[in-house]
């Protein structure tokens, strides 16, 4: 089973992300993650057109998605939108943003928006959200608080290899494993 994760990153914290996805991805026996980063070249329709599921991951710019994630979707009308050859995959998102709020509901929407032209059936999040009460902490999976899909938070300053915070890598970890788990009992 093919889980492909379709992502930009601009700084490299997205990119963490990504791979925390494809770890849940592969935690799932018979699932295999296949991560493609928008920016380094050529989109291999055909591997996506095989996916069983598609995992969209994006920094959040300005409250929406990256230009390139965004050149990514208007790109897919051609190889994929005109025949609706993703009818029926399962697809998710996840976003990343400097700021706590960052408007990141905002990009998870437009991925949404974007599955469910490609007649996708999208999964978000089955988690409640974390960090929510007076004895929670950020540790917590989900502490943004996001149903739509992953969400995660990395400081401006901080590189990638400090950022974004464990509890923001294991829910999109989370992510990835639910979307795998769900996409089997659809090949099933």
């Amino acid at each position: 089973m093919l889980i492909s994760i379709v992502y930009d990153s601009g700084y490299g914290h997205t990119a963490k992300q990504a791979q925390a996805v494809a770890e849940g991805v592969n935690a799932v026996p018979g699932a295999e993650a296949n991560l493609i980063a928008v920016a380094d070249g050529a989109i291999p329709w055909q591997t996506l057109e095989a996916s069983d599921a598609i995992i969209f991951g994006s920094p959040t710019y300005n409250g929406t998605l990256s230009a390139k994630l965004k050149q990514f979707f208007e790109d897919a009308n051609k190889p994929a939108w005109n025949e609706l050859k993703w009818r029926n995959k399962i697809a998710a998102g996840f976003t990343n943003s400097g700021a706590q709020s960052g408007d990141k509901l905002n990009t998870l929407v437009s991925m949404a928006l974007f599955a469910a032209q490609h007649a996708m059936i999208w999964v978000g999040l089955d988690l409640k959200p974390g960090n929510a009460t007076s004895t929670s902490s950020v540790n917590e999976l989900n502490r943004h608080g996001s149903w739509l899909g992953a969400m995660a938070q990395s400081n401006m300053d901080q590189s990638p290899e400090e950022t974004p915070i464990e509890s923001d890598l294991k829910t999109a970890a989370h992510l990835g494993k639910r979307v795998a788990g769900i996409a089997r009992r659809f090949k099933n």
